[in-house]
């Protein structure tokens, strides 16, 4: 009964799936990029790519609902121990990176937080500079968020509870405030609404079909992470029915309120006054626009200059909340998850016994502190470094936009192979026939590689052929570290065991 207790709820595992993937900061990066015209992105993505994932997971999940592997599992289950290695790992490489880069938009976050707006670029510990200053505080979160992880899933679980409810607190606090704008601007939006703004971006940067493919791919990596709940499987109260329910609500809840809040943007900004100006980018196009939501609504309530500044620092002070526990949320189970699903999913005799080792909460806590040191060593290095080091940071984020992606090609490619499987308990079936299932992958798959191969040979219709370079090479690079280690591992095993390869 106890043990029931400490299981994953239906309520905590969607919190648990939308504070992962679910970015305010993405309906408001989509407006800022495409303005309207975006919606319509991120409902075709929805449908080709997020809704089919969704269920091929579902599906996965529900019929490997006791592998403590994840996704490693479902890959070596539906194909082969050497593809579940290499797509793992890729994945794996890619969160890693994730870890280091996340850290610095945190603080960020943390900074709205406390002071209304981003000061990073002024924070200083003794003779550091900021970046120094900035690197060792990251170590330092990178610490703290580990130590909690280790201590069981039951902390991932509440601390997803916290994260997700302010995520969901600004995702509809943003949009309700947004509706109160409107009725008393008598439903007049400062953005109009028709045909040419719904299918035309009002940004210059996106008036080729080049730019407007590259934002679909945006909008496709919005969706992104799905696939790491699948690390906390095991720990979910009924997975075969609590898993797929979670993913179905997840995804209903995230597309609504992506398209939602893009159409919000425009009840208080106009594009071309507020995000056309100099100054406004990706960076701080959030609080810009939450800080300009904030003036609005006090104008409408005839409230003084002083009291509408007042109003939207109070209104971004609480989205840096948001930002800050929803950061908090999902880094602590980016450390969990990823690491768990390959060293727990791989062949024991494949890695140091040591990082195998589970700790009494059940976490391999060895392994989770590996991976701490290195994402730590890098952001030392990176803000040490000096101008080298900003070069390889850049190198990394390159690598980084397609290697967290690929993984979706071999999830994807492997469900038609599962679906034919014969001699699986499968509790949760949303395609009934497997000629279904294979158009439906190969589609979704389509989708996928095409936004992989637009992300890398995008920089090229700029003259970025490193920017090129480096992005193509990413997957590949950690995809042939994989292969290689794992064959030699493979015939070093056999010769352990006697079998001679012919």
């Amino acid at each position: 009964m106890e043990e029931n207790k400490s299981k994953i709820k239906l309520a905590s595992l969607v919190l648990l799936i939308f504070s992962s993937i679910f970015g305010f900061n993405n309906s408001i990066n989509a407006y800022y990029q495409m303005g309207y015209y975006s919606i319509i992105w991120y409902l075709v993505s929805a449908l080709l790519f997020f809704l089919p994932s969704a269920m091929i997971f579902a599906e996965y999940g529900s019929t490997f609902k006791g592998a403590k592997g994840g996704i490693y599992s479902w890959l070596k289950g539906s194909v082969s121990d050497q593809t579940a290695f290499v797509g793992t790992f890729i994945w794996l490489a890619a969160w890693v990176i994730w870890l280091v880069s996340s850290t610095q938009f945190f603080f960020v976050s943390v900074s709205t937080l406390i002071f209304g707006h981003d000061t990073t670029t002024s924070w200083h510990l003794g003779g550091l500079s900021s970046t120094q200053t900035l690197g060792i505080m990251e170590i330092v979160f990178m610490v703290i968020v580990t130590f909690f992880a280790v201590k069981g899933v039951d902390k991932i679980s509440f601390i997803s509870n916290i994260g997700g409810i302010f995520t969901l607190a600004i995702a509809i606090g943003f949009p309700v405030l947004s509706l109160l704008v409107f009725f008393l601007n008598h439903g007049q939006l400062a953005q109009p609404l028709n045909v040419t703004t719904l299918t035309h971006s009002p940004n210059p940067a996106f008036q080729t079909p080049v730019a407007t493919i590259s934002f679909m791919i945006y909008a496709l990596f919005a969706y992104g992470g799905l696939e790491t709940s699948a690390g906390v499987i095991d720990s979910v109260d009924k997975p075969e029915k609590t898993f797929p329910r979670a993913l179905i609500i997840a995804m209903v809840v995230m597309t609504t309120l992506y398209a939602l809040n893009i159409l919000m943007c425009g009840v208080s900004a106009n594009w071309a006054s507020k995000l056309g100006a100099k100054g406004v980018n990706l960076g701080n196009v959030e609080y810009v626009l939450i800080n300009n939501l904030g003036y609005v609504l006090g104008q409408k309530i005839g409230l003084s200059a002083a009291g509408c500044q007042t109003l939207s620092s109070v209104i971004s002070h609480f989205a840096g909340l948001a930002d800050v526990l929803s950061g908090i949320a999902a880094a602590i189970l980016m450390v969990y998850s990823p690491i768990k699903s390959f060293v727990m999913g791989c062949d024991p005799d494949f890695l140091p016994k040591k990082m195998t080792q589970l700790n009494k909460h059940g976490m391999p806590e060895k392994a989770m502190w590996v991976q701490a040191v290195i994402v730590s060593v890098i952001i030392f290095f990176i803000s040490f470094g000096g101008s080298a080091a900003s070069e390889f940071y850049t190198i990394l984020m390159d690598m980084m936009n397609v290697s967290s992606t690929a993984p979706y090609l071999f999830l994807i490619g492997a469900f038609p192979f599962f679906k034919k499987k014969e001699g699986l308990n499968r509790p949760f079936v949303f395609f009934k026939s497997n000629k279904t299932a294979t158009v439906v992958s190969l589609v979704t798959w389509i989708v996928v590689a095409i936004g992989i191969i637009f992300t890398c040979i995008e920089p090229l219709f700029t003259g970025d052929i490193k920017t090129a370079f480096w992005t193509a090479i990413g997957p590949v690079l950690f995809g042939i570290v994989a292969l290689v280690y794992f064959q030699w591992k493979t015939k070093q095993s056999l010769a352990d065991d006697g079998v001679v390869e012919e």
